[in-house]
């Protein structure tokens, strides 16, 4: 068969309605928020059931046309990027939050429902969802599966995969896989949602996803930190955990440069009269707020009678904690001051995060004098986003890669913390990952997609 017929076979299949060729396919679906060349896909589908995603993924893999997925398009490793002659499906009109249980604190919805959809029905019910990142209003929550995201929450909450009882996957020969239990406890053999949680649409297209929800705080406190080092900072998040154990619900350690740099692209105000050398952002949950305020007061007085802490300001209002979070959103600005940005997202034993960020500045330096790199992320959580400007190291994209991600091996850290391998990553992963390990995965990919279908070139 040839492409012609086997396009004439998928529209008469599904529909003009659900099938876009040629120029009908909008540019936006040609690649994603990587950077990433664009490629035009053969055809765009978009199903409004699993019953569309099901008699598409039969008709590919019938004629062995590559299949690729996609969420959001908020990626930044390239893993939604088309292939050549290939049929991408997008998700965006499954998009239905099909049902809650605030008893049961559970939620079902399509893979396409956004990320801050899924949040604020979480919050109607008096719950919340234990997952939160800066691309909510886009990305969706397929794409959170798919490639387990992580994000601000994940201290208190767990990535993604701790925060998914069930999903319904439809596999490359387009049969269902009904997995959609709201038990957590669920021993009866293999937990075979497990295996899509993280393989980025190359074992299977995520259509349902049931999630786990979370009770909502009764208070919270968001206090804003000045440490002179990053020992100082992890000595302040162990007292912060001693003192209001998983109540801690988010640790955002910002070097220095990423603070001035966040002042200065969004225009606001020093957050303190001197510039210090980290700054974190620290959310606590409570049962009331006045004394969750005076709780914390108490706790980071202590830790600047210590020394760990020079200084510290706690929001008063729900206003002024937006206002202290905002310093932390400059990666929204990274594309506009940056030329290009070279991003990571890097994981690492937490002691070792400090030294590996002085080696990195260091062999830069040697490198690229003068170049213009920033240190932030998930600290708590042993998450390292590293962002370098391609215009200050000459356009040496690659080069910055391959020196970092070689550090990244020398400290025994993952080439990956949250937003997954895709094709940025892919050289890579062997940095992160035994030659055993690399072949269980093959032998996984090659039992459920055994014509190699799905996402073809992405993650292996």
């Amino acid at each position: 068969m040839s492409q012609q017929q086997f396009l004439e076979a998928l529209l008469q299949t599904l529909g003009a309605d659900t099938v876009l060729v040629g120029d009908a396919v909008q540019a936006r679906y040609h690649t994603d928020w990587s950077g990433t060349p664009p490629v035009a896909p053969l055809a765009l589908v978009r199903p409004r059931s699993t019953e569309d995603v099901s008699a598409a993924l039969r008709l590919c893999h019938a004629h062995r046309i590559p299949v690729v997925p996609q969420g959001g398009l908020t990626g930044l490793a390239g893993g939604a990027v088309p292939v050549q002659a290939s049929v991408t499906i997008s998700m965006e009109r499954m998009s239905a939050i099909e049902d809650i249980s605030a008893r049961s604190a559970v939620m079902t919805v399509q893979a396409g429902a956004t990320l801050q959809a899924v949040q604020e029905a979480a919050v109607q019910a008096g719950l919340v969802f234990g997952v939160d990142l800066g691309a909510r209003g886009s990305c969706q929550i397929g794409g959170n599966v798919a490639t387990n995201a992580g994000g601000n929450g994940v201290l208190q909450h767990g990535m993604m995969r701790e925060q998914v009882l069930g999903l319904e996957v439809v596999l490359a020969d387009g049969s269902v896989l009904p997995m959609l239990r709201p038990m957590i406890k669920n021993n009866t053999g293999y937990d075979l949602k497990q295996f899509f949680i993280g393989s980025e649409g190359t074992l299977g297209v995520i259509t349902r996803v049931l999630l786990r929800l979370r009770p909502q705080p009764q208070a919270k406190a968001t206090a804003l930190v000045a440490m002179p080092n990053f020992d100082a900072a992890l000595a302040v998040l162990q007292h912060m955990q001693q003192r209001f154990g998983n109540s801690v619900a988010a640790f955002e350690l910002m070097w220095d440069s990423f603070v001035q740099a966040s002042v200065q692209w969004q225009q606001l105000q020093a957050p303190f009269a001197e510039n210090h050398p980290f700054l974190a952002l620290i959310d606590v949950d409570g049962k009331d707020e006045a004394s969750l305020q005076d709780a914390v007061e108490e706790a980071l007085g202590a830790a600047m009678e210590g020394g760990d802490v020079l200084d510290a300001v706690i929001a008063q209002s729900h206003t002024q904690a937006k206002a202290l979070w905002k310093l932390r959103e400059a990666p929204a600005e990274l594309n506009n001051n940056m030329h290009p940005p070279i991003n990571f997202d890097v994981s690492l034993p937490q002691a070792d995060i400090g030294r590996f960020a002085q080696a990195i500045q260091a062999a830069f330096d040697a490198r690229w004098p003068g170049h213009f790199t920033l240190f932030f992320g998930h600290v708590g959580d042993g998450n390292l986003h590293v962002s370098t400007d391609g215009a200050t190291v000459n356009g040496e994209c690659e080069a910055v890669e391959e020196m970092l991600y070689q550090v990244v091996g020398e400290f025994h850290g993952s080439v990956s913390a949250e937003h997954g391998i895709g094709l940025h990553k892919k050289p890579y992963l062997a940095l992160s990952r035994t030659p055993q390990e690399l072949a269980a995965m093959r032998a996984i990919k090659a039992a459920w997609d055994p014509l190699g279908i799905l996402n073809p070139g992405k993650v292996l």
